[in-house]
């Protein structure tokens, strides 16, 4: 049961998060909520010491820490910096979150080239009549959310809780 929860809301979590900020160019607050409280309320059921359980809330300080300045600084909104935050949790202060951060930054890259590109053509891009959300062609905002939703979603086999959930299940 544990295991499917686990299986379930972090991936839902972020494909959701991803989805409202492509459409939307905004993360909903309750995404992230939902994100710590289901890390929070799943802790003590999966062999987490109380070290363990400290790190990953140091990885959540740390990683707000440095969004924090970031968003403080303009280069960060407020959605993905709760998002990450959030996700961070899941992670723990480890390679890990390393790993998902480094996933995370690459794929922002190249998503906001790609978002470069393509509002460098917003008039043919528009023309075409394609379906993309206009914000993405019209915003100047990059939807970050995706980024980090897509690398959670990478990342996530290697996190401690998938571990955990993956021994569980099988």
């Amino acid at each position: 049961m544990i295991a499917s929860i686990i299986f379930l809301v972090f991936p839902l979590c972020l494909v959701m998060a991803a989805l409202t900020d492509l459409i939307e160019m905004k993360i909903p607050n309750r995404i992230p909520a939902i994100l710590s409280l289901a890390f929070l309320l799943l802790a003590p059921f999966v062999d987490l010491n109380l070290q363990q359980f400290a790190f990953h809330l140091l990885a959540g300080l740390v990683v707000f820490a440095g969004c924090f300045a970031l968003f403080a600084l303009g280069a960060m909104g407020g959605g993905d910096a709760k998002l990450l935050t959030a996700a961070a949790l899941w992670f723990g202060f480890n390679g890990s979150l390393v790993g998902f951060l480094a996933t995370v930054a690459f794929l922002g890259g190249i998503l906001t080239i790609l978002l470069l590109i393509v509002r460098a053509r917003a008039n043919t891009v528009l023309a075409l009549g394609l379906p993309i959300p206009s914000s993405i062609v019209l915003a100047k905002k990059v939807p970050y959310g995706i980024a980090i939703g897509a690398a959670g979603l990478i990342s996530f086999p290697q996190s401690p809780l998938a571990i955990w959930a993956i021994h569980a299940a099988g």
